[in-house]
């Protein structure tokens, strides 16, 4: 088995930890395996996109989710430097609801984090540079995606981030509070139930 699973505190959030196997000439290790994912953690995702980031010490970015009909699950590694990776559960009948899970992914320990549907996700760059990848479940659709803020009271993520001004994109800085992001959720879903 590639991957060993550790639960979050939020148990559908899930940290993957691959076996790697080194020695002093470098490292190999599977950064993803279908049948594998799978096996290891009872999920059935088909991931349709693989996204690269990189970005300098202090970028925060999110918190993003993609509206119904098309949310999207994320599976997430760091390949060079470190980040501090936050999913936040935004499903408004469960039970951690507004609740935040944190892990830092490095480009030493390999960590992988998968964030499923129904949740916002963010993180912020704590190394000099960080390169950040993501397969996704389903297409990147602009008119679809939405903003938290990062900072929302009602949320309270403890961001490492001490002594920093995060650097953030323009989308980023008007991030919704997460009262009116649920408003507009129930309002796409209100609407697809009125075309249905």
């Amino acid at each position: 088995m590639p991957y060993q699973v550790v639960k979050t505190a939020i148990p559908e959030v899930l940290i993957l930890e691959p076996k790697v196997f080194g020695d002093d000439r470098g490292f190999f290790f599977e950064s993803f395996n279908q049948a594998q994912f799978e096996e290891a953690t009872g999920l059935k995702r088909t991931f349709v996109q693989d996204n690269h980031s990189r970005s300098s010490k202090g970028v925060l970015r999110g918190l993003h989710y993609q509206l119904p009909p098309h949310p999207q699950g994320k599976l997430v590694r760091v390949v060079a430097g470190e980040v501090f990776d936050v999913a936040v559960d935004i499903r408004q009948d469960s039970p951690t609801f507004g609740k935040w899970v944190g892990v830092m992914l490095t480009g030493q320990n390999h960590r992988q984090l998968w964030v499923p549907e129904g949740f916002a996700h963010g993180f912020v760059v704590l190394s000099d540079s960080a390169d950040f990848l993501y397969k996704t479940t389903d297409y990147y659709m602009p008119a679809l995606e939405r903003c938290i803020a990062w900072n929302d009271p009602d949320i309270g993520i403890d961001w490492p981030i001490e002594g920093m001004t995060p650097a953030l994109s323009a989308k980023d800085q008007v991030g919704m509070a997460l009262v009116d992001a649920m408003r507009d959720i129930e309002t796409v879903l209100n609407t697809e139930q009125g075309n249905a």
